[in-house]
């Protein structure tokens, strides 16, 4: 088990080897047994986090904010419109004051081509661990919370027949961040992944590079297919959700011809009745429903959206309590 934790980033699950992710999903699946059992976890007394959000936010905020606090610390949750960086101050300099103000800097920053940028901007600069709460390019807090809901409701991650599905929606211009993160880790786990998507919403050549990069050291599988129903057929898992054509188009309209085009990518009954008899619908949330899924679906017994959703509180303490505690 790996046990160096402390002041290590959090910016992609790329750079966290298999033994780190491992440890950090065993402290995950322990800090969600104490949780159920009323344990206390007072491993982060008295610490303090920053948590800077350039965006809207349910699940991330909340689950970072109460697992804190349930460690034992406290957050600071700033809005960035309010800070001055909306006055043009630097990452560096608000990385450097941040670091001596406390132990550790979340941020999401989703813009297009300079989200991660400005997390990498930090992680230079800072003295105390950098966690994304989601970038333009990766979102390792719903990464892991995926990866640890897979593990608990199967056997064995080894060829399970994953599908990563583009699906319509019209709330916003989504980032890329969530398929990504989840194309690059679950071959790294042996998983069977197919990438299904519409001509026009690709992912970087370079994401897919690695993906299948990752799938051939870990005798895992990834393949991309623009057919909906060949991904959706004999699967274990589908994960049906919009994301934008920001690779190919950066404009930031939520509704254009080429969305139009494929309003039929959608998850219905029938769609599902391809994959297998037992097979799991997940979604990051918040799910366009009507558009991205139908309520039977999402609320049906294939959904375990919501059991996916409470991990994101034990994998981001478990994140926490290792790069802000330990040794």
């Amino acid at each position: 088990m790996k046990t160096e934790f402390k002041g290590k980033h959090f910016i992609t699950l790329q750079e966290w080897n298999k033994e780190e992710l491992d440890t950090l999903l065993d402290v995950s699946f322990d800090l969600k047994r104490k949780y159920a059992m009323g344990i206390d976890t007072p491993y982060l007394l008295r610490k303090t986090m920053f948590l800077m959000f350039f965006e809207q936010s349910t699940r991330t905020r909340n689950s970072m904010e109460a697992g804190i606090a349930q460690l034992g610390g406290h957050a600071n949750f700033l809005d960035t419109s309010t800070m001055q960086i909306s006055h043009g101050e630097s990452a560096k300099d608000t990385a450097i004051i941040l670091s001596r103000y406390g132990h550790a800097i979340a941020c999401r920053n989703c813009f297009w081509e300079s989200g991660n940028k400005y997390l990498r901007g930090m992680a230079e600069h800072a003295t105390v661990p950098i966690m994304s709460l989601q970038c333009d390019l990766y979102h390792p807090m719903q990464g892991i919370a995926d990866l640890m809901t897979i593990k608990e409701k199967t056997e064995t991650t080894r060829n399970l027949k994953v599908s990563i599905i583009w699906a319509y929606a019209t709330s916003h211009k989504k980032p890329i961040s969530v398929p990504l993160t989840q194309a690059l880790l679950f071959p790294r786990y042996g998983m069977d992944v197919t990438l299904a998507y519409p001509e026009g919403y690709d992912l970087p050549d370079w994401a897919i590079a690695q993906a299948k990069e990752n799938a051939e050291k870990n005798n895992g599988k990834f393949r991309i297919t623009h057919n909906m129903e060949e991904a959706y057929k004999d699967a274990d898992v589908v994960i049906p959700k919009n994301w934008g054509s920001w690779v190919n188009n950066q404009s930031t309209a939520v509704v254009d011809d080429l969305l139009e085009s494929y309003r039929g990518w959608k998850c219905t009954e029938e769609m599902m009745d391809l994959a297998s008899r037992d097979v799991m619908y997940m979604h990051a949330l918040p799910a366009d429903r009507g558009n991205e899924v139908v309520d039977s679906v999402i609320d049906g017994p294939h959904s375990i959206v919501y059991d996916e959703a409470e991990n994101r509180l034990h994998t981001a303490k478990a994140v926490m309590a290792l790069t802000m505690g330990g040794k």
